[in-house]
């Protein structure tokens, strides 16, 4: 650690490019406090700088005393380019800050490195910190939201957190831009759904589980809102969406008539590790399908797929929305009780189905 006991490096990431962008001015801002920017501020960006820079400016000496050095664009790096830095972290400057923001590169079609363990291990090892500035998912994404809209001071009422957070889905950068305007507009004033609907847009992604469950559900409408949202907001091409349909049915067919009796054995099956909550959802659908309907699910997605890639005139999402439909109404149709099921003597699909033409 540096003699000055503070943290002599910053490296921020997240899966988010302005929430990442955001927690690095926070920081920065904090960093400098109420000193002249012009006098002890010196940032880097863009894919011409080289880490050897960002070091140099780092040790120059300067006569206002402590330094904030910001470098951004950091993810073009490769593991051999921060080598400057990981010598500079052996004996850091005792009054500068280097703060790393490991966003993308801004040239189109630059690869996007992770952040390298050699480095990460020297940041912590020379009493840095690396932090993390991505939404966490699952349960812990409403508490976060919940932490957000509380430190804005936005007076939202219930209805209308829950109306904010179904609409941002999974663009959470977008948050605290829609905040900022609300307090600017409404001030401490209770907003109520109609209050802030113009102020919404358009809906931002979902996940893609949300697509899946609302087909497993068989509520066709919602299916196809949440495609709709993967499309649009989500800006996902349809190949990657039905990458997650094959895989979504694919799971049902490789469950179907194999004797796996809970959601560990399925996980096992499929070769899931950590949480076995997607294999338990899969083992129920597969059961609640049968393998009469989990045939048809499996040649609907095929036929799709090659629809995809060029054998009707049709775009894609009029394909997509197609497919999710019938994939919605066939657990609709599963859920009644109609038949299909293999009480009616249809036996287990094999591997072998998935390549069945129309017909």
């Amino acid at each position: 650690m540096s003699a000055s006991g503070h943290a002599p490096v910053h490296l921020l990431k997240g899966s988010d490019p302005i929430l990442l962008s955001d927690a690095t001015q926070d920081l920065v801002n904090q960093l400098v406090g109420d000193a002249d920017r012009n006098e002890v501020l010196s940032e880097f960006a863009g894919d011409e700088y080289e880490l050897g820079e960002v070091v140099m400016a780092a040790t120059t000496v300067s006569m206002f005393g402590a330094r904030v050095v910001v470098a951004r664009n950091g993810a073009r790096f490769t593991a051999d380019a921060v080598g400057p830095l990981l010598s500079y972290l052996e004996d850091p400057a005792p009054d500068s800050t280097i703060v790393i923001s490991w966003d993308k590169p801004v040239a189109p079609g630059a690869r996007a490195n992770p952040v390298h363990k050699k480095l990460a291990d020297a940041i912590k090892a020379a009493g840095g910190q690396v932090h993390d500035t991505s939404a966490p998912s699952g349960k812990g994404r409403a508490m976060w939201f919940d932490e957000q809209v509380d430190a804005s001071g936005v007076q939202l009422t219930r209805p209308a957190r829950q109306a904010l957070s179904e609409r941002i889905g999974d663009d959470v950068g977008r948050l605290g831009g829609i905040l900022s305007v609300l307090e600017a507009v409404f001030g401490d004033q209770q907003i109520g759904p109609d209050e802030l609907e113009p102020y919404l847009g358009e809906g931002g992604s979902v996940p893609p589980w949300e697509l899946t469950d609302a087909i497993d559900s068989g509520d066709v409408a919602l299916a196809v809102t949440k495609l709709h949202r993967m499309l649009g907001g989500g800006e996902r091409h349809p190949l990657q969406i039905m990458v997650t349909l094959h895989s979504h049915v694919e799971r049902m067919l490789r469950l179907d008539g194999s004797g796996a009796r809970d959601e560990k054995a399925a996980a096992s099956l499929l070769g899931m590790k950590g949480s076995t909550f997607p294999a338990k959802k899969a083992l129920a659908q597969t059961r609640k399908l049968g393998s009469a309907r989990i045939a048809r699910a499996i040649r609907l997605v095929a036929d799709a797929d090659v629809d995809l890639r060029g054998r009707t005139a049709q775009d894609g999402a009029a394909v997509l929305e197609t497919l999710v439909a019938r994939l919605a109404a066939l657990s609709a149709r599963a859920g009644s009780g109609g038949g299909g099921a293999r009480g009616r003597g249809a036996q287990p699909v094999r591997a072998g189905g998935a390549g069945s033409r129309r017909g």
